[in-house]
Formats: structure tokens, sequence, C-alpha cells
């Protein structure tokens, strides 16, 4: 990852990490219906699953002075319509981002890993 972004003040510098920028994308990214969880991408074929503990994994960042670019990896809920879900995703994601550091998203990259389905219910298993 790249050295972050530095901000102008009067009174000292401010700086943003690029893994804060990978935080914010990962959290809004996961709350966006449809998302089942972020992808630390395919390893030996298999989606590698990530939780909360874990947000700024399969989310990549590239930060400029003013802009940035992201690539998210996500796994997505069986029986959602997946452009849907990107671009809900890539709405709220620029939204975060924009409103949170002040940078400009020029690039939101949405790469589907896999597919989630759901757990059958322990009621309809014990029938």
């Amino acid at each position: 990852m790249g050295e972050g972004r530095n901000l102008p003040s009067e009174l000292g510098a401010i700086r943003i990490a690029d893994e804060v920028v990978s935080i914010i994308a990962g959290l809004a990214a996961t709350e966006v219906e449809g998302v089942a969880s972020m992808s630390g991408g395919i390893a030996g074929g298999i989606a590698e699953a990530l939780g909360r503990k874990n947000l700024s994994k399969g989310v990549k960042v590239e930060v400029g002075e003013e802009e940035t670019s992201v690539d998210l990896f996500l796994i997505v809920l069986y029986g959602s319509r997946i452009p849907d879900v990107a671009w809900g995703v890539q709405e709220n994601v620029k939204q975060a981002i924009e409103n949170m550091t002040g940078l400009k998203v020029v690039k939101i990259n949405v790469h589907v890993q896999g597919v989630s389905f759901p757990q059958e219910k322990k009621e309809e298993e014990s029938k």
C-alpha cells in the first residue's frame, strides 16, 4: 500500500492512511443488501470468506493526493441480483469514502468471487 494522503491544514498535517480508506470501503460494502461477506481472493480455487475483523482484506485501494480507486472482492448471497448488488456497493462505497475522507473516488471495481448459500433451518432438517 502507498503512503496515504496528507491534507493541508493551518494547524498542521492531517494524514489518512490507505488502510483507513480500505476499512471504510469494506464496511460500506458489507452494509449493502445481498453482500454476504468480503473475500480474501481465490486461493487454490476456494474463496476465503472474511469476517468483520478483517474488513480491510478483500479491499485494494490506490490513494493519490486527491483521488482514490478501489477494488472490492465480495461474496454475494444466493438469489441476489448481482448487477444490483454491485451498483449498490459502488454507490455506498463512493459516498462513504468521499464523505469521510474528502478524496474523490474515480473508480470502484467490484469482483464477485463467490456465492453464499443460505443454511437450511434446523427445523426443516428435523422434519
